[in-house]
């Protein structure tokens, strides 16, 4: 018996087995969501002192790998023991153990959400192609979702590689036609392409980036043309009463920019899982 058939006669291990890798991918996401953005930064600048014939300046090495972690406050190294996913966190009461400065909660929350993402995902699929791919997508959103909403860009560095996994995967069909997925590409990055041209002519403003029509571009390239119109429903509906809890709150100001990518990423995930059983329950409700 191998080990896969093993998995899929036993959900419970596979179910685990995804959880827990959840965790520890939620670890590296924190990572990359803090670090991914300051080396675009870093290297959005040595290109313009390139063009602008200016010096270059010196950095230390600094990606995903290097420096290792350390404490924001004393710069205290963070040992092994003290990087276990959420375990950490709680075996030290949310404190560095060198200065006793708190740890921000953020951290295990992102590893219990990629955690719970992982199980709902391994659940849905089963132990499957589908579930093995749809993890990673699961995760790609995750990090897009959290770095549009502290920094208000999507790396391209992120959005590619994905859409083209998408692609990839539905040329062999396993979420849907290649020629669904195909023109789910297109028609994800042309229907927000066209807005924010509309809406530039109308207003002289901009009313969103183009990594959002990167990004339902992605979306459409993993579920297909069929799940673009719930998604473009669901992300509108969910930022806007986000937007008006916001602003009743005092949050934010009438006029601020909100970033739209999270609420894409969370409706895209939820069509892509969810499409087909929406749309029927849909059309159910009207009598079809």
């Amino acid at each position: 018996m191998t080990l896969w058939t093993f998995l899929a006669e036993q959900p419970a291990y596979f179910l685990t087995l995804a959880t827990v890798l959840g965790l520890l991918v939620g670890s590296f996401l924190n990572v990359v969501v803090y670090r991914l953005p300051i080396m675009l930064e870093r290297q959005w600048q040595r290109e313009a002192q390139e063009v602008l014939g200016l010096p270059l300046a010196e950095h230390a090495r600094f990606d995903l790998c290097l420096p290792a972690s350390r404490c924001p406050h004393c710069a205290h190294r963070i040992r092994a023991w003290e990087n276990i996913p959420v375990v950490s966190y709680l075996a030290l009461r949310g404190r560095c153990s060198a200065c006793k400065h708190s740890i921000s909660v953020r951290y295990p929350l992102v590893e219990v959400a990629c955690a719970l993402l992982s199980l709902v995902v391994a659940w849905h699929f089963g132990a499957s192609a589908q579930a093995l791919l749809a993890l990673p997508l699961t995760w790609c959103l995750l990090a897009l979702s959290l770095i549009d909403a502290d920094h208000g860009v999507l790396p391209d560095v992120l959005v590619l590689p994905t859409l083209w996994l998408g692609l990839i995967a539905n040329a062999f069909a396993t979420f849907v036609p290649l020629s669904d997925a195909l023109w789910g590409a297109v028609a994800g990055y042309l229907s927000l392409w066209s807005v924010y041209w509309l809406f530039k002519i109308i207003t002289g403003k901009e009313g969103m980036g183009y990594g959002d029509f990167k990004l339902l571009a992605l979306i459409g390239a993993w579920g297909g043309w069929q799940v673009l119109p719930l998604t473009l429903m669901l992300s509108s509906v969910v930022g806007a009463v986000i937007g008006l809890c916001l602003l009743r709150l005092r949050r934010l100001s009438v006029g601020t920019a909100i970033p739209f990518g999270p609420y894409l990423a969370i409706a895209g995930w939820i069509a892509v899982l969810w499409g087909d059983e929406i749309y029927a329950s849909y059309l159910q409700l009207l009598g079809f």
